[in-house]
C-alpha cells in the first residue's frame, strides 16, 4: 500500500470514528432529554402528592456500622413523612442485599422501626440491585398497583420513566433534604444510567431475580429474612 493510500485510509478511519462518537453523544443527549421531559410532570411536593398504595424507597449506600448514608436516610425520612401523613399505607424498601456483609434493606428496616413505623407495613426487596429491577419487582413480586417513588430529584426521571413504561401508576417525591457531595459526578453518571434504563425498557429486560409473590396488600413480615 502506498504512503498516500495509507494516509487516506487512516484519515477515513478517523472520520468514521469521529462520526460514530458524535452519533453516540447525540443519542445520549436525546434519550436524556426525552426521559426528563416525559417524567417531569409526575414529580410532586410531598404536600401535593395524591395518595398511593405504597412508598417505594430506592436503596443507597449503607456503612459497615449499619448507619444509612445521608442520601438514603433522607429517602427513608421522606417515606416516613408520607406514611405519617396518610399518603401511603405501606413502605417498600428496595436495595442491595447481595451478600451477608452488605445489607441496605435491613438497615433501613431498623431505622423505620425505630421511627415508629409498624413492622407489618414495612416490606423489603432484597434484590433491588438497580432502579429497573426495583420498579419491575415492585410490580411483579410485590404486586403494587400504585406507588410514590422516593429518591433524590436527579434520580426521579429515570425511575418514573421506567415505571411508566412498565405500566405502573407512579409519581415521584424528591428526598433532597440536604446538600450532598459529588453532584457533578452523580449527574454525569446519571446520563448513562438513563441510557441503560432506556435499553432495559426497549429490550424488555428481566430482573436478576424474581420469585414468589409477596403482595403489598398483606403484611411485610413475609418479606423479611
Amino acid at each position: 500500500m502506498s504512503m498516500k493510500l495509507k494516509r487516506f485510509s487512516i484519515k477515513r478511519l478517523v472520520l468514521v470514528m469521529v462520526a460514530i462518537a458524535v452519533c453516540l453523544v447525540v443519542a445520549v443527549l436525546a434519550i436524556n432529554f426525552m426521559v426528563q421531559k416525559t417524567s417531569e410532570s409526575f414529580i410532586y411536593n410531598a404536600d401535593d402528592v395524591s395518595q398511593k398504595e405504597v412508598a417505594l424507597v430506592l436503596g443507597a449506600k449503607v456503612y459497615e456500622s449499619g448507619r444509612l448514608s445521608d442520601m438514603f436516610r433522607d429517602r427513608v425520612d421522606k417515606a416516613i413523612g408520607l406514611y405519617e401523613a396518610g399518603k401511603v399505607d405501606k413502605i417498600l424498601v428496595s436495595g442491595d442485599h447481595g451478600t451477608e456483609e452488605y445489607d441496605e434493606v435491613n438497615a433501613a428496616k431498623d431505622y423505620l422501626l425505630q421511627s415508629g413505623v409498624s413492622g407489618a407495613d414495612i416490606f423489603l426487596d432484597h434484590a433491588g440491585f438497580d432502579t429497573y429491577d426495583s420498579v419491575y419487582r415492585a410490580r411483579d413480586i410485590f404486586q403494587a398497583e400504585s406507588m410514590i417513588i422516593v429518591t433524590q430529584r436527579y434520580h426521579l426521571p429515570r425511575a418514573l420513566y421506567i415505571a411508566d413504561k412498565l405500566g405502573v401508576d407512579a409519581v415521584g417525591v424528591s428526598a433532597d433534604l440536604h446538600t450532598y457531595g459529588g453532584e457533578d459526578y452523580r449527574n454525569f453518571r446519571e446520563e448513562f444510567a438513563i441510557v441503560k434504563a432506556w435499553l432495559d425498557v426497549a429490550l424488555k429486560s428481566k430482573p436478576k431475580f424474581l420469585g414468589e409473590p409477596i403482595p403489598i396488600s398483606g403484611e411485610g413480615f413475609a418479606s423479611w429474612d
